[in-house]
């Protein structure tokens, strides 16, 4: 195809919209794009902000945001380079087909098994993409990997004469590790172990591997619990080192650090945590300071203060960035001596602490702020539980305070759903375990008016904190900093969304953001108790843009907050830590720090973010499968969660736990999938099991180690 003509003759115009074509799906303001290209004095400047309105009156650019512009994709081949190569993040399949997730946005690029070249699941590849054809998705070819999400990999070792195979438990890397007989480290046949990469040669099938690590024996429950530990780049202990720097740190609060700060010790304070916490990293208080208007403090600990930056704890906190909640254990991003004591808010201790301070009205309206270092002795430790019976008009201690929280909490809650926030909400299964961590029972985690009013809180105080910095004040620079930023979702997963749930008998209005949000919210209470609730509110979150941690303010779409940070939790948060440090930088009159240090922390903190989710999602499917290995044979009512072309997805009623009846297994006809009806139809008698409809099953297998649950329907 020819390359129409370009009707722009002015040279610096050309190179402006070069910049836009050649980096389609990115939206820049004057500034970033006078960066981009060079642009230092001030009529520079001018000139393209008054091209840019221009060629946006010309329909060449669309005003994707207040400021922000991108280029309209009919112009995209005529300023443009014809770039055929891009670069993203491999998401591979347990087939061997793969799709990219591109760098510079758009739409993901799929990869035929034989086109994966030797990229695994994670790996930052360079992509060559082929010229798109009508109505396909769009195609490409792996030309090189530019960087490994990992080298080491945790499988079940397969001994033959003189070598062995390592078969890895993640689904998602569908090769083999070929293990050569002088690098098996004494591993035995069976046996579950860490092979490292060791080569991929030309026009091998297979990886070439070591086994650095022998693990054990499958099926033993710390083996399979440090399998997934291991799997996902986490480490289960600290170096003997760590754990003496950080014994050596007191406990003990002295008078001369009090004296530097804030003191709260006589006002009342308490914390709300799940009953079996150890580390309480947040608190609140109340003073009445007249009728109508109170004084609320939202107070954490000060880990700042006792980790450095650059110390050796700090390192090792930082490779971590967050701490890992499996279903039996915490792994904690900091040593135990720190995470559960030295800064741990228990009740009736004096302890260190980085507050945001508001005095509001009985309707919640905030009249003044105050952010900085605090001293607090907590008056009581309250579980959930115990909050909850309370407002629900049973007795505790403290009442009228609770209520007091829980009525603020309430209108706060109220004006932020008023203000656009997207109520998503989320099932978490729990499990009764026994004395060796065996589950016993799984019962499912409520979020109720407790858990929401500590929420409230700590919304409010990372919402506050983010503004302090970020927002222009009085012709006031905005310094470097870290957001925790949601962007909008794309206009096609929304509307793939919304044809979704029409055919399941719900409707969408995507037509403004009022309406979506309005949508959304209307969806999740429709839902509610229904089979269809859990596979609906995971895709709603999937065409969700992904939370992340960065340096520059795109605003919380989810909550509709224009400034949000991680101020919260930095006993359990890297980036909490991070913005601790920055605020008490710029509370003593600091200027700035580096924003390519900060924003390579981010990526950093959002990458392990996401391993940490998928370890624990990982410990949760091992927990149901080791829970249901003595019921097989039981029976069991469910509802259908999901269907695919291999067999449909029950999930018990009660306790959650999903397996699979697979095609195969129904004998009573020939059952194919009907995609665009979210269900299987039987060829031969029309039966059909849709989406939602409840089932009777029987469990009929169990693999553990795959964290696999095979169905019968009875």
């Amino acid at each position: 195809m020819k390359k129409s003509k370009s009707p722009i003759a002015n040279p610096f115009t050309k190179n402006i919209l070069s910049e836009f074509a050649n980096n389609p799906y990115s939206s820049f303001n004057y500034k970033q794009l006078a960066k981009r290209m060079g642009v230092k004095d001030p009529g520079g400047k001018a000139q393209i902000i008054s091209l840019l309105a221009d060629l946006a009156k010309q329909k060449i650019l669309i005003e994707s945001k207040t400021g922000k512009f991108k280029i309209s994709p009919k112009h995209i081949t005529t300023y443009g380079k014809g770039k055929s190569y891009t670069t993203g993040h491999v998401d591979m399949m347990s087939t061997g087909k793969a799709y990219v997730i591109n760098s510079e946005g758009g739409d993901d690029i799929f990869i035929s098994p034989n086109n994966t070249k030797d990229a695994l699941n994670g790996d930052k590849v360079k992509v060559f993409i082929f010229p798109k054809r009508r109505d396909r998705k769009l195609e490409g070819q792996i030309t090189e990997v530019l960087e490994r999400a990992k080298t080491k990999f945790v499988g079940t070792i397969q001994i033959s004469k003189g070598f062995g195979f390592v078969i890895p438990d993640d689904p998602k890397v569908p090769v083999d590790f070929f293990i050569p007989k002088d690098k098996l480290n004494g591993a035995k046949d069976g046996q579950k172990v860490v092979t490292e990469l060791d080569l991929w040669p030309e026009h091998a099938k297979n990886p070439f591997g070591k086994i650095v690590q022998v693990l054990g024996d499958p099926g033993n429950h710390g083996v399979e619990i440090q399998s997934i530990v291991l799997d996902y780049n986490f480490d289960l202990t600290f170096p003997d080192f760590i754990e003496k720097a950080a014994a050596e740190i007191p406990n003990e609060v002295t008078a001369l650090e009090i004296a530097k700060r804030r003191d709260f010790r006589d006002v009342f304070t308490i914390t709300i945590d799940p009953f079996d916490a150890k580390d309480f990293d947040d608190a609140i208080s109340l003073r009445k300071i007249k009728d109508n208007l109170w004084e609320v403090g939202i107070h954490i600990a000060d880990v700042s203060h006792y980790v450095t930056e650059g110390s050796i704890i700090d390192t090792e906190a930082y490779e971590r960035a967050t701490s890992i909640y499996l279903v039996d254990r915490v792994i904690p991003m900091l040593p135990e001596h720190l995470s559960n004591l030295v800064c741990s808010l228990r009740p009736n201790e004096e302890k260190l602490t980085f507050s945001a301070v508001f005095e509001m009205d009985n309707e919640a309206t905030i009249h003044a702020e105050w952010f900085g270092r605090t001293v607090i002795n907590s008056n009581h430790r309250f579980t959930y539980e115990e909050v909850q019976t309370i407002i629900e008009g049973g007795d505790g201690p403290h009442k009228d305070e609770i209520l007091v929280f829980h009525d603020l909490s309430s209108k706060l809650r109220k004006e932020r759903f008023r203000k656009g926030s997207i109520n998503f909400e989320s099932t978490e299964v729990k499990f009764k375990l026994d004395e060796k961590s065996n589950p016993i029972g799984v019962y499912i985690k409520e979020q109720k008016e407790a858990n929401w009013l500590v929420e409230d809180f700590m919304l409010l105080a990372n919402k506050k904190v983010a503004e302090f910095i970020g927002k222009p004040n009085g012709g006031r620079k905005v310094k470097p900093f870290v957001y925790r930023v949601h962007d909008e979702p794309s206009p096609e997963k929304l509307n793939t969304f919304a044809q979704f749930v029409s055919k399941l008998g719900y409707e969408m209005n995507i037509s403004s953001r009022q309406n979506i949000v309005k949508s959304y919210n209307s969806l999740f209470k429709a839902v509610a108790g229904k089979g269809e609730k859990n596979m609906i509110e995971t895709i709603a979150i999937r065409t969700m843009a992904k939370a992340i941690y960065s340096t520059e303010n795109n605003g919380h779409y989810g909550l509709s907050f224009p400034f949000y940070t991680h101020f919260t939790s930095p006993i359990r948060r890297y980036p909490d830590l991070m913005v601790h440090r920055l605020l008490a930088l710029y509370l003593n009159g600091g200027s700035g720090t580096n924003v390519g240090d900060l924003e390579e922390k981010c990526k950093h903190s959002s990458d392990m973010e996401r391993s940490a989710i998928e370890a624990e999602r990982a410990s949760v499917k091992y927990m149901q499968a080791v829970y249901m290995l003595d019921k097989v044979g039981q029976k069991f009512d469910g509802q259908i969660s999901g269907v695919s072309k291999w067999g449909i997805y029950v999930e018990l009623i009660g306790s959650k736990v999903e397996g699979m009846v697979r095609m195969k297994d129904m004998a009573d006809d020939f059952y194919f999938l009907d995609e665009d009806n979210y269900q299987v139809m039987g060829q031969k008698f029309g039966k059909k099991y849709k989406l939602g409809d409840k089932v009777k099953i029987q469990v009929k297998n169990i693999d553990v180690q795959k964290k696999q649950i095979d169905y019968l329907l009875v």
